[in-house]
């Protein structure tokens, strides 16, 4: 964005409320100073309890209810359930139920990074409507210039008269008031990338079932797999030739789509945003690794993991645990103390917005007392500043594209990349990893996926997930062979976490100080910030004018 572009006139504030996005309710409080943002609160506005109701339960039950904590990553709070109990209890389980339990993840991934950049984010970037005046034949053909998939004017047409027949008709559904159509100084792209960005929204709404049936091949079902179980897995049919068959010709249908669509497209919507690298970074990273081989050991995962501190990528720390805390004195939780997870406590004290400085129902996690950005970001930093093989050539050809360096990476539009990024690596992943299982099944005399185990009297344990959108873990602590504690640290509550003890802000908050505001009744750029971090939280946005006090409402998907 130029800086004549930005409303330099514009001081006060700005409240978002609420930024949902899939399920919860995030508020977003932002005070601009000619035309920038210069202060910011990130208030979580939902209270859910779900730490109180596992408490007396059997661990075997946590998988089954922490998956309900989110309709969107499904997979993941069952893994990091499961994995936290295998630890606790002490079980090893088999390389065949490690392989199943990655291979679903990978299917997660691809899943879930399509759906976020063509229907949770790009639209930040594209107008839908500006299509309209869009050439086909031209379409056409740039987007066969950017990806090695041919693509004809009859296609581009057939898109741009359906798009045409929505607005005609007045039903363009969730596009009426999802995005702020029309003229805006902070939407740049020509009619045809406009229209070809539409196009593939539409494919992906197709494509993204076929991700979600590969999970569902080994998983049982999706959403919320129920094949992880303590000690392995329970999916025997994943042994089968035919069932293997019918996941991998699933996901090199979505690999494709990754490598011919979805990182074409980045690049090009990217390359005309470059002023989105000048804002929207945080300091410091953190990621857990992923993709294990061991499912014990955290550095056996294809990606490892890490810390980065002062985006200081010549120098990768190594992750250790006990270094992690949750504050609550900003939050609406009873006490002041930072706690471990393992000793944790979820004891709700609502008073009232900003009542004793607090205003959040989210948790403020610190690793080794600072705030930490996880996510794809965090993870491909960590990669790319280790020198991982699969990753570094992959972002050197991104950065090479958009005609930037590594310093971009620190931004909104660093990553929004990140995340394609991410999708590009695990999707050149996917076939070796399938090959690999039908290369451990034909070594086994009898596959085995399934090791026993028994509960002990006492005992705790932590699973560590890199989910799509970040960092997750769950900690529990078993006695009388029930669960008297546990505690869920979440990819999002790291991110949108609200001040702690030491009024440091959390990643949301500092990555939106500093952003510039081009319309102040239509802050996009709040939105592009927000949305690059994928929040699991969603949809509809309710501005006040701090001069007229006029009210102004749109719905964000």
């Amino acid at each position: 964005m130029s800086q004549s572009a930005i409303d330099t006139s514009f001081s006060g504030p700005i409240v978002v409320d609420p930024v949902t996005r899939l399920e919860g309710h995030l508020r977003i409080e932002v005070e601009v100073t000619k035309g920038r943002v210069s202060n910011a609160y990130s208030s979580g506005t939902l209270w859910r309890g779900i730490e109180r109701i596992l408490i007396g339960r059997d661990p075997r039950d946590a998988q089954h209810i922490t998956q309900r904590t989110c309709g969107v990553c499904t997979y993941v709070h069952a893994l990091a359930s499961t994995r936290a109990v295998d630890d606790a209890v002490g079980v090893k389980i088999p390389p065949l139920a490690a392989m199943l339990r990655n291979m679903v993840l990978g299917a997660l991934y691809l899943h879930d990074h399509i759906v976020h950049f063509y229907h949770l984010h790009a639209l930040d970037f594209v107008d839908v409507s500006n299509c309209l005046n869009a050439d086909a034949a031209r379409a056409a053909k740039i987007a066969s210039d950017i990806s090695p998939r041919r693509t004809t004017t009859e296609q581009m047409q057939a898109v741009k008269d359906r798009i045409k027949k929505y607005v005609d008709s007045g039903q363009l559904g969730h596009l009426t008031n999802a995005y702020f159509l029309g003229k805006h100084p902070a939407y740049v792209l020509s009619p045809e990338l406009d229209l070809i960005a539409t196009a593939h929204y539409l494919e992906a709404l197709h494509l993204q079932v076929k991700a979600a049936k590969a999970m569902a091949v080994f998983g049982g079902k999706n959403p919320h797999p129920q094949f992880t179980v303590v000690g392995g897995v329970t999916s025997y049919d994943s042994l089968k030739p035919e069932r293997i068959n019918e996941f991998l010709t699933l996901e090199k249908e979505v690999c494709a789509f990754v490598n011919e669509v979805y990182i074409p497209d980045l690049l090009a919507v990217a390359s005309q945003y470059k002023d989105v690298a000048d804002y929207g970074g945080t300091t410091n990273f953190l990621t857990f690794g992923e993709f294990r081989s061991d499912d014990d050991d955290l550095n056996s995962g294809f990606f490892k993991p890490g810390a980065i501190f002062n985006r200081d990528i010549t120098s990768v720390r190594s992750f250790e645990p006990d270094k992690i805390t949750e504050h609550v004195r900003h939050s609406w939780f009873k006490g002041d103390e930072a706690r471990k997870p393992f000793d944790g406590v979820t004891d709700p004290d609502y008073t009232d917005l900003h009542g004793d400085e607090r205003y959040s129902w989210s948790k403020s996690p610190r690793y080794a007392e600072t705030p930490m950005e996880t996510g794809p970001l965090a993870q491909m930093l960590v990669a790319y500043a280790s020198g991982h093989q699969a990753v570094v050539p992959v972002v050197d050809k991104v950065l090479l594209a958009l005609g930037v360096g590594p310093e971009a990476l620190f931004s909104t539009l660093g990553r929004t990349a990140a995340r394609g990024i991410q999708a590009a690596v695990v999707a050149g992943q996917m076939e070796r990893w399938v090959g690999e299982y039908q290369d451990q099944i034909r070594k086994e005399a009898k596959p085995q996926i399934y090791q026993d185990w028994e509960m002990p009297n006492e005992a705790e344990g932590v699973g560590f997930v890199t989910a799509p959108r970040g960092g997750l873990s769950h900690w529990i602590r078993i006695k009388d062979k029930k669960i008297a504690n546990f505690q869920l640290v979440v990819p999002t509550t790291w991110n949108m976490g609200p001040r702690d003890a030491r009024n440091q802000i959390g990643p949301f908050e500092e990555a939106l100080i500093g952003i510039p505001i081009a319309d102040p009744k239509r802050p996009v750029e709040i939105l592009r910030t927000i949305h690059s971090f994928d929040p699991c939280i969603a949809c509809a946005i309710h501005l006040i004018d701090p001069t007229s006090n006029e009210r102004r409402v749109f719905n964000i998907l």
